[in-house]
């Protein structure tokens, strides 16, 4: 089972069982401020056991329940702002046979104090039962309002790939204005996420349309593709970054390890950019602080307007990009961000020696190269276009590096030594 703030995710009946869920949404109950959570599912098998043990959950701990039932990730986070809480059943990008829960606190996902009492172990007592209510969304009516009407039409094909977005994305894109084809509506013909997946059927589908959107299970994440090709998950967020600054918005929030081509998008068009932690709620957390309008972490093509949900929201985004379809806008941002390159890897690590390892691989570095900044593990400033991030996993029991450059060959070099001294670094510490 893997815990972080951005939720729990388990292989269901394995190491993510009822018991587990019960004991996570009665802790969950006791920080919802209101005695209210509304709560929706992706389209995983699991989900009829799962949603049944989280309701009770629930209930039981007086918490009042406001079922939207399938639901995409971003549409709950968006009823969270009248309720006060919500949950999500979902393991987002994962394969079928894991499932999870996203918490969402106040309309954000929990920080680490409120997540810690989440997983906690002892059990709440008993009170009242609270009630189990069906909804519906004014997500789409909404988020027309923010985008505005799309008057030239545009022809788009949309993968939903089996996932929650199979209602919400085409009917969203229908009111803007934009003509739709829509593939694998209720079929898991493709893998659960697109940034991996290869999009075969869009991707040849994408050359008789303007633009074709992907979307993983419960529709937060979003890959674009474009003339027969499958753009980069950072190219997906400085397209959205784009519109944003098309819409006025000035001051954003990026993760640590988004590609240095959207900064340097955002500060030649007038913004101001503000880094944080790898991990959406991070990214939420410092947006909060920062009052940042917009932004997002490259890795997942993850844009968020805080305006109008404080999550990554893959449904939204493929409105806005829409929206800009018959620009040269598009052109010059998939340009600027194709003339980096992003390298990443992984080393199985168990969690218990990352601290360790990333104290002693610092010290190896600054000699290497100087420059650190070790705001979530150790980031490396080569040049003004090459960088290098060690950061351990959220989820995983491994070690993430991440390398970026305007040269595929010093990419490859930098790559190549990090690695080594990562692995040194590992060998020491066992």
């Amino acid at each position: 089972m893997k815990k972080s703030i951005s939720g729990i995710r388990g292989i269901f009946g394995d190491d993510l069982i009822l018991p587990d869920v019960l004991r996570f949404c009665r802790n969950f109950a006791m920080t919802i401020p209101v005695k209210k959570c509304v709560i929706g599912n992706d389209t995983r098998p699991s989900n009829h056991l799962m949603v049944g043990a989280a309701i009770a959950g629930l209930l039981e701990s007086g918490i009042n329940v406001y079922n939207l039932g399938t639901a995409p990730t971003p549409v709950v986070f968006r009823e969270s702002r009248k309720y006060g809480a919500g949950l999500v059943i979902t393991s987002s990008h994962n394969p079928l046979n894991w499932n999870g829960i996203k918490f969402i606190i106040n309309g954000r996902g929990p920080n680490e104090r409120e997540f810690s009492h989440i997983l906690r172990e002892k059990i709440q007592k008993r009170i009242k039962f609270g009630k189990e209510y069906k909804i519906t969304s004014n997500y789409v009516r909404d988020a027309v309002r923010i985008i505005g009407k799309i008057n030239h039409s545009p022809k788009i094909i949309l993968d939903i790939g089996g996932g929650a977005a199979s209602s919400t994305a085409p009917e969203l894109l229908k009111k803007l204005g934009c003509q739709i084809h829509v593939i694998n509506e209720k079929s898991f013909k493709r893998g659960p996420d697109p940034t991996t997946d290869n999009l075969i059927q869009l991707v040849s589908a994408s050359r008789k349309y303007d633009i074709g959107f992907a979307f993983d299970l419960d529709g937060d994440r979003l890959v674009v593709v474009r003339n027969g090709k499958k753009l980069s998950p950072d190219t997906t967020l400085a397209l959205g970054v784009s519109k944003a600054l098309e819409l006025g918005y000035k001051k954003f929030c990026l993760s640590i390890d988004t590609s240095i081509s959207v900064e340097k998008y955002i500060k030649e068009h007038g913004g101001q950019v503000i880094r944080s932690k790898v991990g959406e709620a991070n990214v939420i957390e410092t947006m909060i602080k920062q009052n940042c309008q917009a932004g997002g972490e490259g890795s997942s093509g993850g844009f968020i307007l805080p305006k109008f949900n404080m999550c990554r929201d893959g449904i939204l985004t493929s409105g806005l990009i829409a929206s800009m379809t018959g620009k040269k806008i598009i052109d010059e941002v998939i340009e600027l961000v194709s003339k980096y390159y992003q390298l990443r890897t992984k080393i199985n690590v168990e969690s218990v020696l990352h601290d360790k390892i990333l104290l002693s691989l610092k010290k190896k570095l600054e000699q290497k190269y100087g420059k650190i900044i070790d705001m979530d593990g150790i980031k490396i400033i080569v040049d003004e276009d090459t960088w290098a991030l060690v950061r351990k996993s959220n989820t995983e029991d491994i070690l993430r590096i991440s390398i970026e450059s305007n040269s595929l060959q010093k990419a490859q070099q930098i790559q190549k030594e990090i690695t080594i001294l990562t692995k040194q670094s590992y060998e020491q510490a066992k």
